[in-house]
């Protein structure tokens, strides 16, 4: 029995074999590509990881068939680097699951921006021309993937390099993005010696010997760094506590005053090391602990910072409530069964021995679902079908970066200020907006995270890595608080100098370095962004005219 002809491939056995083939050469380029990544972070394969599916592209005509294979990349790409955002532990929330696995499919239709750049281009120009400018065209994608309600630009290729330290150090000029220039370009290089290698292996030998030549450039300018960089000299003495709470369980009321116990034994432990700042993780006590009703627990944590003259700069939910004959912000929500309004944030707060006013830094760079419903202000219903069951679905996005003045030294009778950045968990993952806190004078950057959502997966390892990125970037420390794991130091060189095991509870004192130089990318963070994304508009601007080049000339030809 034949099946009907719409269930029947037309495809001859020759080519069914060709269409594996391509198939598999994309597989294997998402495999190299993901294993490029932390934890396991075989970063050499980044440099020949997308030449497999080059090649398919450049022999497959149609748009169709060129982002159907590219989709098949991304997909096992995403795959093997982002499996752990559905958490899969028996406690996390149904929602967290279905993002996650929403994630797996959504994320890889990212990459189809770059591929539908080159097929456009290549209507126009020659093929060659469309491959060298796909670093473009990629960083394109990676910085659209950064600014809309969807963000999650976790993979820009960059961040995958953070272990190969020669490498990296060029990022205080490029930026993690430039590093994605870098490394796309050295793929289509070597793509460019195999195509070329039958036909005319004297140019083949030329896009070698540039691929060759860009890596050694590249290397040796960061053997220079690493060897010749100077810093100032100047240190302070940090204390990181790690408390290691069920991040499930610790939103449950009651045992408030045992969380802080636990925090503040923490924490003395360090200032009996030396700790002249203590850091808290991210939402290191779940309530709102300025709101009025947990005054016993705030005047000791203020009782504690005046005791050991030790500030406290820990993350913080905050909210501010205002009465509806108040005069409030447009973006205060109702609470429910009240005639009151309120406006909370992720935030981080600042507890100065010296000053009875609290510092506050409100989160801007939210987790789209779990910290704020995508486009809730197009579609307000979203926020009550879409909310995680630990209430922590509706922040409020944070309005100003600030800088924190954290004094240090307080026992000599100079007490220092050390101007700081406060960063919560995934707005580290952005290069521009990190830079935006060094252009506003910070001289050490201070990353308050839980990643403990994920259990021990590869979540927390690439977070922990991509702040490596941001120290060299910008030529500063970072310090990293992590309620369940990795608490961290990071020297301006992007060497992790201390750290924590992964679910454990710790405090640790670590020596920063205080930095006040700024770097090209300090300075400059989107160049290179600005560059691709001009040269993607003038592709797309060409690709218009020319199409309506062609519908004008078949119109008259049809009068």
């Amino acid at each position: 029995m034949k099946l009907p002809k719409l269930f029947r491939s037309t495809l001859s056995q020759e080519e069914k074999r060709k269409v594996r083939k391509e198939w598999l050469l994309a597989v294997v380029s998402g495999i190299f590509m993901g294993i490029s990544f932390p934890p396991i972070t075989l970063h050499y394969f980044m440099f020949v990881g997308l030449v497999p599916l080059l090649i398919v592209c450049q022999n497959r005509r149609g748009l169709g068939a060129v982002n159907r294979i590219t989709y098949l990349f991304g997909f096992v790409f995403t795959a093997i680097t982002l499996y752990w955002v559905g958490s899969w532990q028996p406690e996390t929330d149904p929602f967290l699951m279905i993002s996650g696995v929403a994630l797996l499919f959504f994320n890889p239709i990212l990459f189809l921006i770059p591929s539908t750049l080159f097929h456009l281009s290549r209507k126009f120009g020659k093929e060659t021309l469309s491959l060298l400018l796909l670093p473009a065209f990629w960083v394109t994608y990676e910085y659209v993937y950064s600014i809309t309600d969807l963000r999650f630009p976790w993979l820009i290729l960059g961040h995958g390099l953070a272990e190969f330290k020669s490498f990296i150090q060029i990022a205080e000029i490029v930026g993690a993005n430039g590093l994605s220039i870098l490394v796309v370009f050295i793929n289509v290089l070597i793509t460019l010696f195999i195509v070329n290698f039958k036909v005319n292996k004297k140019r083949s030998f030329v896009y070698l010997t540039i691929s060759l030549s860009i890596f050694l450039f590249v290397v040796i300018y960061g053997n220079i760094r690493l060897n010749n960089y100077k810093l100032s000299g100047k240190k302070v003495k940090i204390g990181l506590v790690q408390p290691n709470l069920d991040p499930w369980k610790k939103w449950d009321a009651g045992n408030l005053s045992e969380q802080l116990d636990l925090y503040l034994n923490l924490s003395k432990q360090t200032i009996d090391n030396g700790a002249e700042i203590v850091v808290w993780p991210e939402t290191a006590l779940p309530v709102y602990f300025l709101s009025g009703s947990y005054f016993p627990q705030v005047q000791k944590l203020r009782d504690f910072t005046k005791e050991n003259n030790v500030p406290v700069l820990t993350g913080m939910p905050h909210a501010t409530f205002y009465r509806k004959t108040d005069k409030y912000p447009e973006e205060a929500k109702p609470l429910k069964h009240s005639d009151m309004l309120y406006t909370s944030y992720n935030s981080i707060l600042l507890f100065d021995p010296n000053k009875e006013e609290v510092k506050q830094y409100g989160k801007i760079k939210l987790v789209p679902f779990g910290e704020l419903v995508p486009f809730m202000d197009v579609l307000p219903i979203l926020s009550d079908l879409i909310r995680w069951n630990v209430g922590i679905s509706s922040w409020n996005v944070g309005k100003e970066i600030v800088v924190f003045n954290v004094p240090y030294n307080i026992n000599n009778q100079h007490a220092d200020t050390l101007r700081t950045a406060g960063v919560i968990c995934i707005e580290s993952i952005y290069p521009d907006f990190v830079a935006e806190f060094v252009q506003k004078g910070a001289q050490l950057i201070a990353v308050v995270t839980n990643d403990s959502w994920y259990g021990d997966s590869s979540g927390p390892y690439q977070h922990k890595e991509i702040g490596v990125l941001r120290a060299v970037e910008n030529r500063r420390s970072v310090v990293r608080a992590a309620n369940g794991g990795i608490s961290c130091l990071i020297d301006p060189l992007g060497n992790i100098l201390v750290q924590t095991k992964m679910y454990t509870r710790d405090a640790i004192t670590v020596d920063a370095d205080i930095e006040s130089g700024k770097t090209f990318f300090t300075n400059h963070p989107l160049l290179f962004v600005r560059i691709s994304y001009v040269i993607s508009i003038i592709v797309i601007l060409i690709f218009l005219a020319l199409w309506l080049k062609e519908k004008i000339k078949k119109g008259k030809s049809n009068e």
